[in-house]
């Protein structure tokens, strides 16, 4: 689940009362939609309503509100309890919460030349809001006062966990700082909340102008008929009319390169996706991934910390930048000698064609689909027409969330969406009473970021009354009308991956919105997702959802054991490709702010090369000047989390696996325990609590093909 990093700040914003002490703006004029809270069934979003020229005066009034409010707190002057201190700055700033969790969801989901404006004026604004909250000396000095004795406060559990994140949140952000250290680290946050923004539109634009364009037919070989049809209406649209237009995806990787012929159409595919924000132009992001680094490492050793790694790491469960370099280089070896020998076999397989040439990286997807086909006697598009989107979600994803957690959904078409192909479902709970509203944003657009994620709309609380409302979105290529939407098996698995991200946003039973759904350490995050993905090959799912879409006959058990039994294959490739962008990730946070490159791409290489992951054949994930996840996104020093999660999955499947598997009993204790939980305990004790003991390792290095070795 990446979120870009503004949506990070207004859910904080919304969350901690984060302001800035901006001049008082003109009242919001009652026709503006977000002037108060909508009537629509959950306060879900009145997007029939809702225009560019709404957000800039509702970010404004909404500033101005939670201003005054926060203001009012920290200048209250009856000593601080905390009812009038912190209970008072969980409930302000609603405008402010409402306008900040539609507009950034949908500068990531439905964007437009307007939005990105404003979104260039917002950073440093709302990145200043923060500071002048946690940076203000009264405010912290009220807090801190009810910290020291918290303890004689006798607060509930959930409360007194609250006063103490509260704390940490404000020391984090500098609140002991001297004066001229604070304007210091105001400028630093400015600065960055900027960059960051620059960073994620690059990206987009970039993406976008680095589509793969060919003259002929020929060239495109082996992608189906209507395949190379949308390439030419691509192409038309961008008034290349007679040409063929491969628009590419953000990760490195890229689809077609499984199904092309032309290995010089791969080699020229693969080339555009890699150079991106590194071959000149406006959308070149090497100078700012220098900016964002050095300020980074700037801002830490500001706060008293030697880089932002270990700034970040520290409120994370993995806590230290040593636990997570040694994570990653206990699994770098034995994944690329895993990967290394999945390309000898693919070499065998080139040479056995008399290719003529060595395995490169725009080799690979074509020709470990031949292995695949080769070892288990199938390809991946055999398995394509049994996944049809409809079936995958209702009687897939919708199917599984019921036999395990009891829940039921209707669709309903009277509410607004932002774009036709946008899906609402009422979500019920076991008891027949509304849980949640379920938004579902499949296909790929060019005005929508790529990558898949979970984000909401309103965030389940008990302060407020608030429930749910939570949408998953993914990057499906849209058929030609009349065409089935058929999903590779990855894509089925990220549907149930994203799905187990809005269980955990739906099931969420928490009083404060500081601890709603999933606000909850970075590593952690995507652990119970990563649990859901389980049920995708579940026998009792996957037999309920996996029909041919014209037939309606299951798929075949012969080939659904083929596929079963094909679970680890290309393991090395997938593990290593991940290692490489968190080992990257980590390098250039793990810098002091003397150390900073001049080359991006050569500190890049030299990084891979040091860690034993420079396999040319497995290029990274993303490359540096694409990776959103840590230059524009949340998960700066964090990519490393999916790893770190996957153990903590890993290990609970086999929980679930050692007590009878779908069950509501085994879905209630996990809901109970974990789901049901947000951030309000510790994350660690919260799995131990699940568990009965700390998660181990062997469950994740069996499911990786990483054992003895």
């Amino acid at each position: 689940m990446y979120r870009p990093k503004m949506l990070l700040i207004a859910a904080s914003l919304a969350v901690a009362g984060v302001v800035h002490a901006a001049p008082a703006a003109p009242a919001l004029a009652a026709s503006n939609p977000f002037a108060k809270a909508s009537t629509l069934p959950l306060q879900y979003p009145p997007f029939d309503k809702i225009h560019d020229e709404d957000y800039g005066p509702a970010f404004d009034a909404g500033i101005a509100q939670q201003t005054a409010e926060v203001e009012a707190i920290a200048n209250n002057k009856a000593a601080p309890t905390f009812e009038n201190t912190i209970v008072a700055m969980e409930r302000s700033g609603a405008t402010l919460t409402r306008v900040s969790n539609v507009f950034f969801n949908l500068s990531g989901a439905n964007t437009n030349e307007n939005m990105q404006k404003l979104d260039r004026v917002l950073a440093p604004k709302l990145a200043a809001h923060s500071d002048a909250i946690r940076l203000n000396g009264k405010l912290y000095a009220r807090v801190k006062a009810l910290y020291d004795k918290r303890d004689s406060l006798k607060l509930d559990p959930e409360s007194k966990y609250l006063l103490e994140r509260y704390h940490t949140d404000f020391v984090r952000a500098g609140a002991k700082l001297s004066d001229a250290d604070k304007q210091k680290l105001k400028a630093y946050n400015a600065e960055l909340a900027g960059l960051s923004t620059a960073f994620a539109q690059n990206v987009l634009k970039e993406t976008n102008a680095s589509a793969l364009v060919v003259d002929t037919r020929e060239e495109l070989a082996g992608m189906t008929d209507k395949a190379i049809e949308a390439a030419a209406a691509n192409a038309k649209a961008r008034g290349l009319e007679g040409k063929f237009a491969i628009p590419l995806v953000n990760t490195t990787g890229q689809a077609s390169l499984e199904v092309l012929t032309d290995r010089t159409t791969r080699q020229r595919l693969l080339e555009a996706s890699m150079a991106r924000g590194s071959r000149g132009g406006e959308f070149d992001n090497r100078e700012l991934v220098l900016k964002l680094a050095k300020l980074r490492a700037e801002r830490a050793a500001l706060l008293g910390y030697p880089n932002h790694a270990a700034y970040t790491l520290e409120d994370q469960t993995a806590r230290t930048t040593g636990a997570v370099n040694q994570l990653l280089s206990e699994f770098a070896r034995p994944a690329v000698a895993n990967a290394r020998r999945e390309g000898a076999d693919i070499q065998k397989v080139i040479d056995a064609e008399k290719g003529g040439f060595q395995l490169q990286a725009s080799d690979w997807a074509f020709y470990t689909e031949k292995v695949r086909k080769e070892r288990y006697a199938f390809d991946a598009n055999e398995i394509k027409p049994y996944f049809e989107l409809n079936r995958v979600l209702v009687d897939g994803v919708f199917f599984a969330a019921n036999k395990v957690y009891g829940l039921t959904f209707k669709e309903r078409k009277d509410l607004p969406v932002y774009n036709p192909d946008v899906r609402v479902f009422d979500v019920f709970d076991a008891d027949g009473k509304q849980l949640a509203i379920f938004l579902a944003d499949m296909y790929a657009r060019s005005n929508k970021r790529g990558g898949a994620w979970m984000n909401a709309y309103v965030s389940q609380s008990g302060l407020t009354g608030a429930k749910p409302v939570v949408a998953n979105h993914l990057n499906i290529p849209k058929p030609a009308d009349g065409e089935p939407t058929l999903l590779t098996y990855d894509e089925v698995r990220t549907a149930f991956h994203e799905f187990g991200h809005a269980l955990h946003g739906m099931f969420s039973n928490v009083k404060y919105p500081r601890f709603s759904g999933t606000r909850v350490p970075r590593d952690y995050v995507e652990f119970p997702s990563q649990v859901n993905e389980m049920w995708a090959v579940w026998p009792e799912v996957l037999n309920n959802y996996a029909k041919h879409y014209q037939t309606g006959a299951p798929m075949p058990k012969e080939l659904l054991d083929k596929v079963l039994a094909s679970g680890k294959f290309n393991e090395g490739h997938r593990t290593t490709e991940y290692l490489a962008a968190s080992i990257i990730d980590q390098r250039w946070h793990q810098l002091a702010p003397d150390q900073i490159p001049a080359d991006v791409v050569a500190f890049e290489a030299a990084a891979l090369k040091d860690a034993g992951v420079d396999y040319a054949a497995v290029p990274p994930r993303y490359r540096s000047t694409y990776f959103s996840h840590v230059f524009a996104g949340g998960y700066s020093a964090g990519y490393y989390g999916y790893l770190w999660a996957e153990k903590l999955d890993a290990d609970a499947v086999e929980w679930f696996k050692e007590n009878g598997g779908m069950s509501r009993k085994n879905g209630d204790h996990f809901r109970k325990m974990l789901l049901s939980r947000g951030g309000t305990v510790d994350a660690m004790q919260m799995y131990r609590d699940f568990r009965g003991r700390d998660a181990v390792i062997q469950p994740l290095l069996e499911r990786r093909g990483l054992t003895g070795q």
